[in-house]
C-alpha cells in the first residue's frame, strides 16, 4: 500500500466506529431532549504548579468575548470559576476589555491571564507596552500570568529581550508569572526548551482526548501507528516534575457539540467527557474553554470535579472521534510542514477552517485567517499533488485548503 498509516487509520477508525456503532443503537431511539447536567458550578479547585494559585479545574477563555458580553464573565464568576484567560490580540482587544469591564471591584476574587505574540526580535520596551496597554483594559495594576502566546518557534524563546522584560515587569509588580501558550507546530519542542531553561511557571497547551495514545489503546489494544504530538505527553510529564502548572486548551477537539446531542442521552454530554479525559491527566492541572453563552458554561462546569470516565463518556468520545477524525486537524502534529512548494501554512488554515465550520464563528475565524502570513491562496491554482500524501492521519489537505481560503477571504 502507498502510505502505511492510511491503513493503521483506517483501522482504528474501525476499532472506535465499532464501539460508536453501538451507543448508536443503544440511544438512537432513546435520546433525550432534557438539558444537560448543570453540576452546579464549579466542584473542584487546583493547584496550578509553582504558582500556588488556587484555580478552577474549568476556567474561562475569552478567545470570542465581544463587547457587551460581560453578564458570560459575570455568570462564570457566579458559578465558582476563578481563572479568566485572554489575550491582546483577542477580538481586536474587546476580550480584555469585557473582561476588565465584568469583573472590576472583584480583583482579589481572581487570577487573570493574558498573552503577546513576542518574536525573537522583539524589544523589552515593546513587550512591557504590550502589557501596560493589557492592563489598562483589564483595569488592573497586575496580571497573575503572563504568556508568550501561540509559540511554534525556539528561536522566540531565545529572544534575550523576554528576560529583560520579564525582570523588570516583575520588579514593577505588573507581572506574577509567565508561561508560553502553543497550539501548532513545534509544540512539544519548544515546552521542552522552556522547561529544559527553566523559563516558565506555567503552560497553556493543545491537547485533548484524540491526541492520546491511551485513549486508543483502549479500542486497538496496542499502540502500533504513528500518533500526532507522540513527544507532548512527555514534554508535559517533564514540565510537570519541575512543579510547572499545565492548563490544556482545545479539549473539545473543534467543539461540534450540536453533532453529538442525538447521542447523548441523561444528561451527560460529550463535552463534559472530554473534560473529565483530559482533567484525568496527571500532568494537566486544568482547562479552559471559550464560553460563549450562559447555557455552554452551566454544561462545561458539568465536567468539573469528575476524574472517573465511565463507559457511556468512553462511547461518546468514540462516537466524536469516528465522526470527526478525518476532518480534524491535529495542529501540532507538524506532519504536514514542508510539504507544500508554496510554503502555505497548512495546519493554521485548517485551524482557522475548524473555526469556522465547527465553531460557527465567521468573524473570529476570518480575523484569525487575516493572520496567517503564508494562507491558502496557492491552493486556487495548485492540483493538490504535492501535499495529497503528507497528513499521517489521511486529512484530504488539497480539499479543505483552498475551498477555507475561498470562505475567509
Amino acid at each position: 500500500m502507498k502510505n502505511p498509516m492510511k491503513r493503521r487509520t483506517f483501522l482504528r477508525l474501525g476499532a472506535m466506529t465499532g464501539l460508536a456503532s453501538g451507543l448508536t443503537l443503544q440511544t438512537a431511539g432513546a435520546a433525550s431532549d432534557a438539558a444537560p447536567a448543570t453540576g452546579q458550578g464549579v466542584k473542584r479547585y487546583v493547584t496550578l504548579g509553582r504558582t500556588g494559585m488556587k484555580i478552577s479545574d474549568i476556567s474561562f477563555g475569552s478567545s470570542r468575548l465581544r463587547n457587551g458580553e460581560e453578564r458570560l464573565v459575570r455568570h462564570a464568576l457566579d458559578m465558582g470559576v476563578n481563572y479568566f484567560d485572554t489575550a491582546e490580540s483577542y477580538t481586536d482587544g474587546m476580550s480584555e476589555s469585557v473582561i476588565g469591564n465584568a469583573l472590576k471591584g472583584d480583583r482579589s476574587r481572581v487570577f487573570l491571564a493574558t498573552k503577546m505574540s513576542a518574536g525573537s526580535d522583539t524589544s523589552a520596551d515593546a513587550m512591557m507596552a504590550t502589557l501596560e496597554n493589557s492592563l489598562r483594559k483589564l483595569q488592573t495594576d497586575y496580571v497573575d500570568i503572563f504568556f508568550n502566546h501561540a509559540v511554534n518557534d525556539i528561536g522566540r524563546l531565545k529572544n534575550p529581550e523576554w528576560h529583560e522584560f520579564v525582570n523588570r515587569a516583575k520588579a514593577q509588580g505588573k507581572l506574577r508569572f509567565t508561561g508560553i501558550s502553543g497550539h501548532a507546530g513545534h509544540l512539544a519542542e519548544c515546552v521542552e526548551y522552556a522547561v529544559e531553561h527553566d523559563m516558565v511557571d506555567a503552560l497553556l497547551v493543545a491537547t485533548n482526548f484524540g491526541e492520546d495514545p491511551s485513549f486508543y489503546e483502549r479500542f486497538t489494544g496496542s499502540f502500533d501507528f504513528v500518533a500526532n504530538q507522540q513527544a507532548l505527553p512527555g514534554a508535559l510529564e517533564k514540565a510537570h516534575a519541575k512543579n510547572v502548572g499545565i492548563v490544556a486548551m482545545k479539549v473539545l477537539r473543534g467543539a461540534k457539540l450540536n453533532d453529538m446531542r442525538p447521542y447523548e442521552q441523561g444528561g451527560a454530554t460529550y463535552a463534559q467527557a472530554a473534560f473529565k479525559w483530559i482533567l484525568r491527566n496527571p500532568n494537566v492541572d486544568a482547562a479552559i474553554i471559550s464560553m460563549t453563552s450562559t447555557d455552554q458554561i452551566n454544561e462545561y462546569l458539568g465536567g468539573s470535579g469528575g476524574l472517573a470516565v465511565n463507559d457511556t463518556d468512553m462511547a461518546l468520545l468514540a462516537q466524536y472521534a469516528a465522526m470527526t477524525n478525518m476532518s480534524y486537524c491535529r495542529h501540532a502534529c507538524s506532519d504536514c510542514e514542508g510539504s507544500c512548494p508554496y510554503g502555505v501554512s497548512i495546519a493554521d488554515v485548517l485551524r482557522t477552517r475548524m473555526y469556522a465550520t465547527d465553531y460557527g464563528d465567521f468573524a473570529f475565524a476570518r480575523s484569525e485567517y487575516a493572520q496567517i502570513d503564508h494562507n491558502a491562496s496557492p491552493c486556487l491554482s495548485c492540483d493538490g499533488k504535492p501535499c495529497q500524501d503528507a497528513c499521517t492521519h489521511s486529512i484530504p489537505i488539497a480539499q479543505l485548503c483552498g475551498p477555507t481560503h475561498q470562505l475567509l477571504s
